[in-house]
């Protein structure tokens, strides 16, 4: 499901999903974003927190295991991925369907990404995390609007 970002308070106070994936250039938009899930999910109580980045030879198997590991205590966990580059490759990809089709009720998925071309969010990788959770996708302040938005923020 795709999602809005001024539409994420009102969902986050329904509920959490599964699986976000946050998207954009706007970095600073995209941490503000990725904050309110990761306080959502500490209030719906995830407590534990394991982040992964992905990079030139990133274990794929060690985010699986994490997502499905149980705590000895029994805590739910918030397992973050970063993908800077935005391509997981095609191990990546396999892995992400994998996560996405597991849907373990104590396992809250956040996956971090830049701006996306058109391509890549027609991807079967991506499509599979959609489908699963929800994708929030983070657009550019447009130059016209940004007097305004800089006004609201100040607000």
């Amino acid at each position: 499901m795709q999602l809005r970002l001024d539409a994420l308070e009102p969902h986050l106070t329904k509920g959490l999903a599964p699986l976000y994936v946050v998207f954009g250039d706007e970095h600073l938009l995209v941490q503000e974003a990725s904050d309110r899930i990761r306080a959502a999910a500490r209030a719906a109580g995830f407590t534990e927190r394991s982040v992964f980045t992905v990079e030139r030879s990133f274990d794929w198997s060690s985010l699986i295991g994490a997502s499905q590991s149980m705590s000895l205590f029994g805590d739910r966990q918030l397992v973050e991925l970063r993908i800077p580059s935005g391509k997981p490759g095609k191990e990546g990809a396999d892995a992400l369907k994998t996560l996405a089709a597991a849907g373990n009720p104590d396992v809250l998925m956040l996956v971090t990404l830049p701006r996306l071309d058109a391509a890549t969010q027609k991807s079967a990788w991506f499509s599979a995390l959609e489908q699963a959770g929800v994708a929030l996708r983070i657009d550019p302040v447009d130059r016209a609007q940004l007097p305004n938005w800089v006004a609201q923020r100040l607000a």
